[in-house]
């Protein structure tokens, strides 16, 4: 009888269970046994054509799996040691290599004519073709279509008022030539020195601002110190007027755009700016020094040229913020990169008259805080007044500049890395304001010829770098960091996904002192590079660049070509050279007489801190390039956050703003990095370590195996931990800088500022602002720690 437990479908036993075949259990067996032997044997011709290529070609090779541990060489057995030539050879190589006297003949050829930005297309391809004899065959040129702008005229005049005309210094009364006299018109040229080959060219580059607006303007003026936003702050506090006229500043303390933004923004009209020499420390006139080119003081015709964009806000080409200038695109206003009103440089020898003449006018700057004080013309006369000038006095400043869209050339030279997505960029920029340039930027670009001409003998010998190295001759640093930022916005997918550093250096030499500016991770990769390099100031026996050198590594800011790998690709980033100390020869900055006679005269003599920079920047390189582990140090990355936000507690102390408690999260995540950086570093070392200590046989692929991959998981957290800070919608009021804890300062532009976002609210005394950024800041911090957990 059927019931609730009795199956819907019933099995009628017809026949008992017979195997299909004979020996069923046997022929099952030696199934599974074939087909383990068969799988064994494809699995074996697999790894024989993997380890050992059919031939030696660059086609057998490139059938390699890009991803294996054996295919990070042409020859197989070399992992994780050089194939051709070995890392120690390498390094003798790159420090025999540069050479002096090589460096000289670089020097003579970069600074005998003018090569101004969109202008040095000659340049660009001697450039190419020398690094193709060095042996970098692939290099190429990159243009972008930039929009610049270059010098048709420009005056400045100090006018004085007719006795016979009345009323204050506006509406029609200023532009009526009539009711003036010229007191004294400015040269705005620099002296021909029969000393100096290149101060005398016909086709010499004038004096004038890059992206500086046209026009022609005449007011009374005002001196307002540096120009800086508090020096202006300062001025209006004072009740001194500002509005309407024109701003006589000196260099110094900020980069000269922001200068002529502030000013633009207080009302302001023109802008006139002058190199004190009471910012020459000890090496003045004043002090019994002969100048330029009998002694080493300033000459006093000299002239700063330079760029007046806003470059802590958009560095790059103004029309195409945030992506590349090729032909075609959409091109933005410009009124957020450059000013609207028009500036010009001028040397001290011609604000001379402009600054006796505001003797006896308005404050003294010795009312205003020690910023204010330090002028050196006060021997000349100067009493350094405030103004602003008498009505009687008037200034007439012309400017007159020519806008264009141009091509700009980037050399590129490639040299290939066994490793397909792990590479190291160099880069040095090629244009200058002047013919000369030997120290900006041309020491550098002298150098690193030097640098390539060393990593050429290697791959002659037969070197295969582990990782891609590029090499990057940049164009139009000068007017905006414009080659590199273009570049830069092009590539950036494949630099994120590639790139472990930048190492740039600018001005390789213009005296002896080594500098450096570096993002932490690259902190012990430069200290110990330093101690490798003899210095060419032997006083003691043996003497490296280490040794000499006081230690300092500045954080980044801007400024050179480095900003747009640091600031908006989040690549970390890294700038050397040796520089001018307080009793060093005045370097004539920007100036004609930044020149191969003054090189050789003063700035280094023999060349030989030109080699040595080749000799430091190729062994930081090959560093990074050659070893299995990539030379980071997290923990230094940690360090340097925890002082950056006691700078931040600091200010906000010492503002009497915001609660301390409001910095407990960040506190919290900064102690929870430190420790994931640490381990990290531990992890690296214990691998470094197992790499010297066990020399792997190649018949142990799978100890080969399982110690690459291990080795490409610690590459790849150091790789993009970089990137961890990047912030996609960028710094308040300035998008295009993403990074959030290095940027330049928004008023200084040159100089780095630490957790900008959230100095930038403290400084405004905006709570709402701060308390967003101590939550973003808390959370990319957290997304770094999880990276390297």
């Amino acid at each position: 009888m059927a019931d609730e437990n009795t199956p819907l479908i019933a099995v009628v036993q017809t026949r008992p269970h017979r195997d299909r075949y004979p020996h069923h259990t046997l022929r099952y067996f030696c199934t599974l046994i074939l087909s383990a032997v068969l799988c064994f044997g494809i699995a074996a011709v697999v790894l024989v054509f993997a380890f050992v290529p059919l031939d030696d070609s660059k086609e057998a090779a490139h059938y390699q799996s890009a991803y294996l541990p054996w295919a990070a060489y042409d020859v197989p057995k070399a992992w994780p040691k050089s194939a051709g030539v070995d890392y120690k050879e390498l390094q003798e190589l790159l420090l025999d290599t540069p050479d002096a006297k090589k460096a000289r003949e670089w020097s003579s050829y970069y600074t005998s004519g003018p090569h101004l930005a969109g202008k040095n297309l000659s340049q660009a391809i001697w450039t190419k073709e020398k690094w193709q004899g060095f042996g970098v065959e692939n290099t190429l040129i990159v243009d972008y279509d930039i929009y610049v702008n270059y010098p048709k005229g420009h005056r400045l005049a100090l006018l004085e008022k007719n006795s016979s005309s009345k009323g204050e210094v506006e509406g029609a009364d200023a532009g009526n030539s009539s009711a003036w006299k010229i007191k004294y018109e400015a040269s705005l040229e620099e002296d021909v020195l029969k000393e100096d080959g290149t101060s005398g060219l016909k086709d010499r580059i004038p004096t004038f601002h890059g992206y500086s607006a046209s026009g022609n303007v005449t007011a009374p003026y005002v001196y307002v110190n540096y120009g800086t936003y508090k020096d202006f702050e300062e001025l209006v506090a004072a009740n001194v007027s500002l509005s309407g006229k024109i701003a006589l500043i000196k260099y110094g303390g900020v980069f000269r755009g922001l200068k002529v933004k502030r000013a633009q923004e207080l009302g302001m009209v023109g802008a006139v700016i002058y190199t004190d020499p009471g910012d020459d420390g000890d090496v003045t006139e004043y002090n019994g020094n002969k100048t330029y080119p009998a002694g080493p003081a300033r000459e006093p015709s000299s002239v700063q040229r330079g760029s007046c964009q806003f470059l802590s806000f958009a560095p790059g080409d103004p029309t195409t913020p945030g992506y590349p200038s090729k032909p075609g695109v959409p091109r933005q206003p410009v009124d957020h990169a450059i000013p609207s009103i028009p500036s010009i440089p001028i040397s001290y020898q011609d604000a001379l008259p402009l600054l006796k003449a505001l003797n006896g006018h308005g404050p003294k700057a010795s009312s205003f805080n020690k910023y204010w004080e330090g002028g050196g013309l006060r021997h000349e006369g100067v009493k350094y007044n405030i103004g602003p000038s008498p009505d009687d006095l008037a200034l007439n400043l012309v400017n007159e500049q020519e806008y264009v869209t141009t091509p700009m050339w980037n050399v590129i030279g490639i040299i290939n890395g066994s490793i397909p997505d792990e590479v190291v960029v160099l880069g040095n920029h090629r244009d200058a304001w002047i013919a000369g340039g030997a120290g900006d930027p041309n020491s550098g670009s002298a150098a690193f010829n030097e640098v390539i001409r060393g990593f050429g003998r290697a791959l002659e010998a037969g070197w295969k770098p582990l990782r891609t190295i590029v090499f990057a001759s940049w164009d139009g640093e000068e007017y905006g960091l414009l080659g590199s930022t273009e570049w830069v916005e092009e590539y950036v997918p494949w630099l994120q996904a590639s790139t472990i550093a930048y190492l740039n250096v600018d001005v390789g030499t213009n005296g002896p002192n080594f500098r450096a500016s570096a993002a932490p991770l690259l902190n012990k990769a430069l200290q110990d590079t330093v101690s490798l390099v003899q210095s060419p100031n032997q006083t003691v026996s043996n003497q490296t660049v280490g040794d000499v050198w006081d230690g300092h590594i500045s954080t980044m800011g801007s400024g050179s070509d480095f900003t747009a790998f640091q600031d908006f690709a989040g690549i970390p980033s890294l700038d050397i050279g040796f520089g001018f100390g307080g009793k060093s020869a005045v370097y004539h900055y920007h100036s004609n007489y930044d020149s191969f006679d003054w090189m050789e005269r003063y700035g280094d003599p023999g060349f030989h801190y030109h080699a040595t920079i080749a000799q430091v920047w190729g062994l930081l390189a090959a560093k990074l390039i050659e070893s299995p582990i990539i030379q980071f140090n997290a923990t230094d990355y940690a360090l340097g956050l925890i002082r950056y936000v006691d700078s931040v507690k600091q200010k906000a102390e010492d503002a009497g703003f915001l609660d301390s408690h409001v910095f407990d999260s960040i506190d919290q995540a900064t102690a929870r990095f430190q420790i994931a950086a640490q381990a990290q570093d531990a992890v690296a070392a214990a691998l470094e370590q197992e790499l010297e200590d066990n020399d792997i046989p190649w018949w142990k692929w799978w100890e080969r195996v399982k110690l690459y991959y291990a080795i490409r998981q610690a590459n790849t957290k150091y790789k993009y931990l970089e990137r961890s800070f990047l912030y996609e919608k960028g710094l308040d009021d300035r998008p295009w800088f993403k990074h959030i804890v290095f940027a330049p300062g928004k008023w200084t532009g040159y100089a780095g500022a630490t957790f900008p976002g959230l100095v930038e609210a403290i400084e405004e005394r905006d709570e709402g602002k701060a308390r967003k950024w101590v939550g973003i800041i808390t959370g990319l911090l957290a997304k770094a720690s999880e990276h390297l957990e």
